[in-house]
Parts: structure tokens; C-alpha cells; sequence
């Protein structure tokens, strides 16, 4: 049986895929809770890692069938985006991926196709769909490129400028200016 278990890599990502599994299977109520059910299938995780995981999975807590909280995760595919404003944006994930994954960002028309390292696609696809970017209406990935959609026709230009200037580091680059959807569509 240790076998099995061993079988499961002992990466990010096969860890992320069992707290979901255990949080569709189970009702879990408490990180502790949940860390137990982690080790004891042989995944060691801390509290600080399992709390960071929870957050990028979208978990909530909410009431369980016998009255108690229990963490949820939001449907698959969901809808579920964490509510925020664009100054919260500036301290996600989106940044630091972008400072690290992002090699360059060109616009034709609402489209922007961004040029990551191979595997970076991926990563930086994710954190651009769980921002704050209302903007933006989704994201394709490959394994080196994304392709980002803008909600406004002629708003890739402004999008990759966004985007670059995340990618050099000038974390004050605000992805939605107000100026520019205060206008009237013709």
C-alpha cells in the first residue's frame, strides 16, 4: 500500500489535485482537519502551505449538511472569482509571475498574445484569470503562450502596456484605467 501512495508525486500540483478531491469527497472543517487527511495518505504539508493552497483553490467555508462550516471549493470551471479592487490586484500573484514568466506582450485589436517560457503558459494564464481584470474576458494557454481576449474591441494595446509594465517590475501599472471606459461606445 505504500506503493500507492508513493505514486503520487509530491509536487504543487498533485497536492492542490487531492485537497480537491478530499474537499468534493468529504466534509472537512478546519485546516488541521484537512492536514491530517494529507498526511496521513503520506503528503506532508504545513499549515502556512495548506493555508496558501486554499486560497489559490478558491476555498470557502461555508454551512455543511450537519450545520457546520466546511470548506467548498467553487464549481468546476466556476464562476467563482475572489472579489477584490484593482489596488488588491497589485499584491496577488499576477505580478511576481509576470516579473518572472513573462517575456513579451503584442497587441492586434482587442487580441494580446504573451510569450512565456516553455511550461509558463500555463501559471501565468491562471493568475491572469483569478485577478481582478474586468477588462479582460479570458485567457487561452499553450505551453509558452497566452492568448488574452480584451472585452473592449480596440483594448489589447492598452492591456499589453499593462501587462509589461507588471513584467518590469513597476507594480503601480493599474489594468483598468477609469479614463478609458468613462467614455460612450459609439
Amino acid at each position: 500500500m505504500s506503493d500507492s501512495r508513493r505514486a503520487l508525486a509530491q509536487t504543487k500540483t498533485s497536492r492542490q489535485q487531492r485537497i480537491v478531491q478530499l474537499l468534493t469527497h468529504e466534509e472537512v472543517s478546519s485546516q488541521s482537519q484537512l492536514a491530517q487527511l494529507l498526511t496521513a495518505e503520506g503528503i506532508e504539508v504545513t499549515q502556512a502551505t495548506l493555508s496558501r493552497d486554499l486560497v489559490e483553490l478558491q476555498a470557502e467555508k461555508v454551512r455543511g449538511s450537519a450545520g457546520s462550516l466546511v470548506y467548498r471549493l467553487p464549481p468546476e470551471g466556476g464562476t467563482a472569482r475572489p472579489a477584490g479592487t484593482e489596488g488588491e490586484l497589485l499584491e496577488a500573484r499576477l505580478p511576481r509571475l509576470a516579473e518572472g514568466l513573462l517575456v513579451s506582450a503584442e497587441a492586434s485589436g482587442n487580441l494580446v498574445v504573451v510569450r512565456t517560457p516553455p511550461g509558463g503558459a500555463q501559471y501565468l494564464a491562471s493568475a491572469m484569470d483569478r485577478s481582478v481584470m474586468p477588462d479582460v474576458l479570458g485567457t487561452i494557454a499553450g505551453d509558452d503562450t497566452v492568448l488574452l481576449v480584451s472585452r473592449d474591441p480596440a483594448g489589447g494595446d492598452r492591456l499589453a502596456e499593462r501587462l509589461l509594465d507588471l513584467a518590469e517590475g513597476r507594480r503601480d501599472a493599474a489594468l483598468l484605467d477609469e479614463d478609458d471606459h468613462g467614455q460612450e461606445a459609439p
